[in-house]
C-alpha cells in the first residue's frame, strides 16, 4: 500500500530524528500532510522536505510517530518477517541459549513498541503502541511460520497502552492452551516463570551475563539479596558456592516460585527466602549491624519520568548506604538499577554519595548494562537502561 501522508518536522527539530532516534515527539510537528487514522503508517520528512524515515502514527499519544525503517519500502508481511528473522539471527550469534531470549526489544530491534520474550517452545508477547497493536495477527502468523511454537501468550497488562487509547488488561491465550507456570533456561540453570501473573512477561533475561558476573565472588560467602523476585541471583549464588543466603521480596507469589527454584536446583538448605519490604529489612538488619559477603540490590525502576528522578535518587541512596553498612570489609556490594532517567554517571554518584555517608570506601570492580538480547541503539538513550555495578567495601 503507497503511503500519502507527509508529515513535516519543523525547522531545528529535525536533529534527533535524523540522527537515528526514533521517537518524533508532538512538539517536533510542523505540518501534516494528508489524511490518516491513528495507526496509519505515515513518511517522516525534515522542513526541508528531505525524507526521514516511515513509521506509524498516532496523535493520542506525546509520541506522535514511532519510526520503523529509514527506506521507503512497504511495512506489511514481509517487512516483519524480515525484520523478526534478523533479531533471531543476532540472537543466535550473541546469546548461549537463545532458545530462552529476548527475540524482540522493541526499537532496537527496529520494531518500536514490540516485546517478544522466547521461553524455548512458548512465546510472550506485548505490543505497548497502537501502531503495533494494529499489526499484532500479522507478527503472530510470523512467528507461528518461522519458530512453529507451542503457544503464544499475550501480556498487554500495561499502563503505557492506556497513553496509547489501547485496552491495558489484555492479558491470555494468543495459540495453544498451555500451564502459564512454564520453566526457563538461564546459564545453563533451569528456572521457573510464571507468564500469566508474573512480573513483565514473567521472567528477567536482562540480568544473564551480569549474574554470571558473581562466580568469583561467592565462594563460601554469606550473602543478603534484596528485591530477590524469583530468585534468579540467589539460585546462581547457591550453585556459585555460596555459604548462606538471606533473600527478600515484597511480593509472595515471586517469593513462592523462588522458594521453587531453589528446589528444583537442589539449593533449598542454603537458600532462606523471606516476605518483607526490602527497605524496612535493610533498615532493620543495618540496625542490628548484621554483616554479610556480598549484598545484591536489584530493585524494580524507582522512576518511570524525569520528574520523579528526585525521589528516586533518594531511594537509591538509601538502599546502597544500609547496604554498603553491612558488606564486612573486602567484602562486595551488587547493586543494580533499572531506571532508565537514572543514568549510569547519577546512578555511580548516588552510590558513592552513599559511600561517603555511611563512611566507607568503594573500589570499582565491574559496571556493566543489559545482555545482548537487549540490545542498545546508541541514537536511543531510552534503549540502555540497567545499570549493574560491583564494588569492594572497605
Amino acid at each position: 500500500m503507497e503511503v500519502t501522508t507527509k508529515v513535516y518536522l519543523r525547522k531545528g527539530a529535525q536533529h534527533r530524528v535524523e540522527s537515528g532516534h526514533p521517537w518524533v515527539y508532538q512538539t517536533e510537528l510542523d505540518t501534516i500532510d494528508g489524511e490518516f487514522q491513528p495507526g496509519d503508517i505515515v513518511d517522516v520528512y525534515n522542513y526541508r522536505q528531505k525524507f526521514i524515515g516511515r513509521g506509524y502514527i498516532n496523535p493520542r499519544s506525546q509520541i506522535i510517530v514511532r519510526i520503523m525503517t529509514r527506506e521507503q519500502e512497504t511495512i506489511d508481511r514481509n517487512f516483519f518477517k524480515k525484520r523478526i528473522q534478523t533479531a533471531w539471527q543476532y540472537r543466535k550469534q550473541f546469546i548461549n541459549e537463545p532458545e530462552y531470549c529476548r527475540l524482540i526489544f522493541g526499537e532496537a530491534d527496529f520494531l518500536p513498541a514490540l516485546i517478544v520474550d522466547k521461553f524455548g517452545p512458548y512465546m510472550v508477547i506485548q505490543t505497548l503502541a497502537l501502531g503495533i497493536d494494529v499489526h499484532k495477527e500479522t507478527i503472530i502468523s510470523v512467528l507461528e511460520e518461522l519458530f512453529e511454537p507451542e503457544g503464544i501468550f499475550e501480556r498487554n497488562d500495561v499502563p503505557v497502552r492506556r497513553l496509547e487509547g489501547l485496552d491495558d488488561k489484555k492479558v491470555g491465550y494468543l495459540k495453544g492452551n498451555f500451564p502459564t507456570k512454564i520453566k526457563v533456561m538461564e546459564n545453563g540453570i533451569p528456572f521457573y516463570a510464571d507468564i500469566e501473573h508474573g512480573q513483565k512477561t514473567g521472567f528477567f533475561y536482562d540480568q544473564r551475563e551480569n549474574r554470571l558476573f558473581l562466580k568469583p565472588l561467592m565462594q563460601g560467602a554469606e550473602v543478603l539479596d534484596c528485591f530477590c523476585h524469583t530468585g534468579s541471583f540467589a539460585v546462581h549464588a547457591a550453585l556459585y558456592g555460596a555459604k548462606k543466603i538471606t533473600s527478600i521480596d515484597i511480593s509472595e507469589e515471586a517469593v513462592e516460585i523462588a522458594k521453587q527454584n531453589a528446589e528444583m536446583n537442589g539449593v533449598s538448605d542454603i537458600c532462606n527466602f523471606q516476605v518483607a519490604n526490602a527497605f524496612d529489612a535493610l533498615r532493620t538488619m543495618s540496625d542490628e549491624k548484621r554483616e554479610f559477603d556480598v549484598v545484591i540490590l536489584d530493585p524494580p525502576a524507582f522512576t518511570k519520568s524525569r520528574n520523579a528522578l528526585e525521589g528516586a535518587a533518594r531511594g537509591y541512596k538509601e538502599i546502597n548506604l544500609r547496604g554498603l553498612k553491612m558488606v564486612k570489609p573486602g567484602g562486595y556490594l551488587v547493586t543494580c538499577s533499572c531506571s532508565y532517567h537514572m543514568d549510569r554517571d547519577l546512578f555511580l554518584a548516588v552510590v558513592n554519595d552513599a559511600a561517603r555517608d555511611a563512611k566507607r570506601i568503594i573500589r570499582q570492580v565491574e559496571y556493566r548494562t543489559q545482555a545482548k538480547d537487549h540490545p542498545i541503539l546508541p541514537a536511543s538513550a531510552e534503549t540502555e537502561y540497567l545499570k549493574f555495578l560491583v564494588v569492594q567495601v572497605f
